[in-house]
């Protein structure tokens, strides 16, 4: 496993040792002990969620004001461009975002702290993701943030408006959003 630090203070990109032959491939996608020496800690996962989207779904920009979650989201069918946004007021990336290319080919993860919105657009006919959570869902807590707020401004890969659901079409401002000390 290779750990490299994104743009975004704490996000971290993983590339995952795979051992492939003509009969197929294995890698470990989580080892806890293996991801404390890479970066000093162990995230606390406690739910993991898998999802299967369309291509041009986008799903986003989400994130739990009150038991915020951190991420360790990968792709094991398919490609999308995965985002997280630095919501932590005190950090020095604060507002700004990260984009990657997460696929069934590249196997890349993505570690996202607590305290960032996250986000992904299918890229390939569809894609099936994975991820693990440090904390549970509660809708409560939920908010969205719009995918195309310009004081943002993700450059997405798409040249086409992308299918969202109804709470993500409903997002706000960043400007409005609740944002984390």
């Amino acid at each position: 496993m290779e750990v490299t630090q994104t743009s975004l203070h704490g996000v971290l990109m993983i590339d995952p040792k795979v051992f492939g032959d003509s009969r197929g491939f294995f890698f470990e996608s989580f080892n806890a002990k293996r991801f404390s020496e890479l970066t000093g800690f162990i995230p606390p996962f406690v739910q993991d969620n898998h999802s299967r989207s369309v291509k041009g779904v986008l799903r986003g920009l989400h994130y739990q004001i009150k038991q915020a979650q951190g991420k360790l989201v990968r792709v094991c069918a398919g490609e999308v461009f995965d985002v997280a946004v630095d919501l932590r007021r005190s950090s020095p990336t604060f507002g700004r975002w990260e984009g990657v290319i997460l696929s069934a080919e590249n196997m890349r993860q993505l570690w996202i702290p607590p305290g960032f919105a996250h986000g992904f657009v299918v890229l390939s006919e569809s894609a099936e993701f994975l991820y693990k959570t440090t904390d549970y869902w509660a809708p409560e807590f939920e908010r969205c943030i719009r995918w195309d707020d310009p004081d943002i401004g993700i450059q997405w890969p798409i040249d086409f408006t992308p299918a969202l659901s109804g709470k993500d079409a409903k997002g706000v401002a960043f400007s409005a959003a609740e944002m984390f000390p």
